[in-house]
């Protein structure tokens, strides 16, 4: 296989795993913190997927299986906090609340919907969507490799 179908096969596979996430999304699985950080080295990785394929620079595909191995990882965190074999991140982000008033502050993080980190939404085998995640992004790490040690 040549270093650009290499290329071409990784980023494919980080754009149908980011479309997959999205797709749960919109199936009602809402994402929880961790969620929504392993979907971003995906986005990074299809970015260089395209960066690759218009400019053949040799440190695209290393970067490229950085990422792949960045979301992988954060996968790997994230089904040991699903299995309760460590925490995961206590704190959360909100939005600006500048000038409203208490009763409204209260109001709306009450009506806010609580995304676990720490319970299993979905499996499929046994494998969480963080296991699957972690697992298919090794797989596209490993393609990302093989691209960079090719000659174009």
């Amino acid at each position: 296989m040549t270093q650009r179908n290499l290329i071409l096969l990784a980023g494919l596979g980080s754009l149908l795993l980011l479309g997959g996430a999205f797709v749960f999304q919109a199936l009602g699985y809402a994402p929880c913190k961790l969620c929504l950080w392993q979907r971003w080295p995906h986005a990074v990785a299809i970015v260089l997927a395209g960066l690759s394929l218009i400019v053949a620079h040799r440190a695209l595909p290393w970067l490229g299986a950085a990422a792949a191995a960045t979301t992988g990882a954060i996968g790997v965190f994230h089904a040991g906090v699903e299995l309760k074999w460590w925490e995961g991140p206590t704190t959360c982000t909100s939005g600006a609340v500048g000038g409203m008033s208490v009763d409204d502050l209260l109001a709306q993080i009450n009506a806010a919907p609580l995304i676990r980190c720490d319970e299993i939404a979905w499996s499929l085998f046994g494998v969480s969507m963080a296991g699957w995640n972690a697992i298919l992004s090794f797989a596209l790490a490993a393609l990302w490799v093989a691209a960079a040690t090719r000659r174009a």
